[in-house]
């Protein structure tokens, strides 16, 4: 069986390597499966677990922009195979899972990256339910679904970690983003709680709450033109947290907004509502 958690010296020990460029990463001869994987965060993560040795198992539902990665993944010797799916479709992700456990066994690594983000006010979703549910689908449903499907494997050879990319709106509770960090939270608390049942069986989990990261999900949103990570330096945190297992990876600003909505919510609230009003629905929230 693996490590449950990664020890302070074994992630020293990682770090050191990263510094003196030695590709002993614990990804080399493993297998990493990478939803979302035709751009942004995902395909940043893939080029870069590829890098460290490990056979990539790409997933989206584009299947030309896959090949591309997949392309890319090869050409500099890497190994790689494109698994084109819908992951709202219930049926296709079963599929999925049936054919990656056929042609290679267990997965290794999971990474929950694909996604759907919404900002919209409640007033501009009143006659929008289908934000609620197109967000949970993709957010919540599919990387659950897909999860479950390849965690008896996992169990079973005693080993297995699963990454999910999320926001850290979960513990900001951010105006107009009502249906995105709801759907986020869901997963964010299923794998707390999946990660409580598995850990005994070697399968671990971590969740990743992103502040702003450059990718065309955040782009119709005039607001963040020009903030944010880059894709490559999210995708740097995830292999981190691949190779290191920690339970989350929260950003500091994260951690002093859940903080104050625990110690002082009313001014948590007040705070945020002032927020709001700065920052009007964009054009695209509005139909434009």
């Amino acid at each position: 069986m693996g490590l449950l958690l990664a020890t302070p010296r074994a992630r020293a020990a990682r770090a050191l390597r990263r510094l003196v460029h030695d590709p002993g990463s614990p990804l080399a001869g493993r297998t990493v499966l990478v939803t979302g994987a035709s751009s942004g965060i995902g395909e940043a993560t893939a080029l870069a677990v590829a890098r460290a040795g490990a056979t990539v198992l790409l997933v989206a539902r584009r299947p030309e922009e896959l090949e591309r990665v997949r392309q890319e993944i090869e050409e500099t010797g890497g190994r790689a195979a494109a698994y084109p799916c819908d992951l709202t479709d219930g049926d296709a992700v079963d599929t999925l899972v049936a054919q990656v456990l056929a042609a290679h066994g267990a997965v290794d690594y999971l990474v929950n990256n694909a996604g759907r983000s919404i900002r919209r006010s409640l007033d501009l979703t009143q006659d929008r339910f289908h934000d609620f549910e197109r967000t949970m689908a993709i957010n919540y449903f599919g990387p659950v679904r897909l999860t479950m499907g390849l965690l008896p494997a996992m169990r079973e050879q005693g080993f297995g970690h699963v990454v999910n990319v999320l926001s850290w709106g979960v513990q900001m509770k951010a105006p107009k983003f009502s249906a995105y960090l709801a759907s986020k939270t869901a997963l964010d608390t299923w794998s707390r709680i999946a990660g409580r049942e598995t850990y005994g069986d070697g399968v671990t989990f971590t969740n990743i709450r992103f502040s702003l990261v450059r990718t065309a999900m955040s782009a119709p949103t005039e607001a963040y033109a020009g903030r944010g990570a880059s894709p490559e330096q999210a995708a740097a945190r995830v292999v981190r947290a691949l190779e290191d297992r920690p339970v989350t990876v929260n950003t500091p600003a994260g951690d002093v907004g859940e903080l104050l909505n625990i110690l002082a919510p009313r001014l948590s609230d007040w705070l945020f509502h002032r927020f709001d009003a700065m920052f009007p629905d964009s054009r695209a929230a509005r139909g434009e």
